[in-house]
């Protein structure tokens, strides 16, 4: 008989959740919530208290990542609570000590400022975040570094691209923390420095419409003047799947992040992956992750030469496979142990250990 640790996920359909696990690393048994419409988001029903007092039986930690926003501080003293009165742990990856869906980080704060005390362990992805998190609550998470986003099998050498060199911003949906508008005509102007350099913005046609809560009219405006005059290469599609955002990141000799604000960044990760050279702004402890080029993405001059750099060595590295398998069996180690550890401090108190597969 042995023992296995049921870890509800929130959310559960994730991809960096998909791989805290690994074959061969057992202990731990994944409980994932299915969530009633797939095509649109929702808070999952398992940060409702009352949810935890009716379901506890089917898990013995709850493992926190993100999507917590729309809660209150309240509702999540409840949730604590629940877990507590129930003898379920409650780990507490910190991904964003500032979130990247919302503008202002008054309202996060108060979140973290009830979850980071009451969790059971805390998590974060590197050391930079775990100091700031142990200035602000005096708790120092665990590092526990961010495994592969890509599949081992994209992480292929990329060939040469004959052609201009093409710097690509991609806007998605318009995110809180992107600075869209300056960083374009500050990267404009760098690439009119490069001679032989595109650079390609890429945005889902929802961002443009101005029904969108998130439209920007004076952007939308800018966008189209700009790719009428030859200044971007603009690319105005619905959402990537899988294949579609890898086949368009190995097109690129170089990802432009437009981000303001921020913390941990999964985009860099897949990058890395795939062997594309990433230049960003100084903003949270992305250079903690993987190698990149930070600058003042408000100097065009700076910008210029940052991408320039990035883009000088050619095709970038894939990954190599073996080397992010095993560090995927070490983080899935690193969550085994330290969900353990959380049921054998929890379970005593409250009402039920793991559970023991026969």
């Amino acid at each position: 008989m042995s023992a296995s640790v049921a870890v509800l996920h929130v959310p559960g359909d994730h991809g960096y959740v998909d791989h805290l696990t690994h074959e061969g690393v057992d202990g731990v048994e994944v409980v994932r919530l299915a969530r009633p419409d797939p095509s649109r988001w929702a808070p999952s029903p398992a940060l409702d208290a009352g949810w935890v007092e009716e379901n506890a039986a089917l898990f013995d930690v709850l493992h926190l990542h993100f999507g917590f926003e729309g809660r209150t501080p309240a509702q999540l003293r409840e949730l604590t609570t629940a877990l507590r009165r129930r003898g379920r742990g409650l780990v507490l990856t910190v991904h964003d000590l500032q979130n990247p869906h919302l503008t202002t980080q008054h309202d996060h704060d108060r979140l973290l400022d009830v979850l980071v005390p009451a969790a059971d362990e805390v998590v974060t992805l590197t050391p930079g975040a775990a100091d700031e998190v142990e200035r602000r609550w005096s708790r120092r998470p665990q590092v526990v570094p961010h495994p592969h986003v890509a599949p081992f099998e994209a992480m292929t050498p990329r060939p040469p691209r004959s052609g201009p060199r093409v710097v690509g911003v991609h806007l998605k949906s318009l995110r809180a923390n992107l600075v869209a508008g300056p960083v374009l005509e500050s990267a404009a102007e760098a690439v009119r420095r490069l001679p032989g350099t595109v650079l390609r913005v890429d945005v889902h046609g929802e961002a443009l419409e101005p029904s969108f809560p998130r439209h920007d009219a004076a952007l939308s405006a800018w966008l189209r003047d700009a790719h009428a005059d030859g200044r971007v290469d603009l690319r105005v599609h619905d959402r990537f799947d899988d294949e579609e955002l890898f086949g368009y990141l190995r097109e690129l000799d170089v990802s432009l992040l437009a981000y303001g604000h921020g913390t941990h960044s999964g985009w860099l990760e897949l990058c890395h992956d795939l062997g594309v050279p990433v230049v960003a702004g100084h903003v949270g402890y992305l250079h903690q992750q993987q190698r990149l080029e930070q600058v003042d993405l408000l100097d065009p001059q700076a910008l210029a030469a940052a991408l320039d750099r990035a883009a000088a060595a050619g095709p970038g590295t894939a990954a190599d496979a073996g080397s992010r398998a095993a560090q995927r069996r070490r983080v899935a180690q690193a969550h085994r142990d330290l969900y353990l550890r959380v049921v054998s401090q929890v379970a005593p108190h409250g009402a039920a250990g793991p559970r023991v597969d026969a």
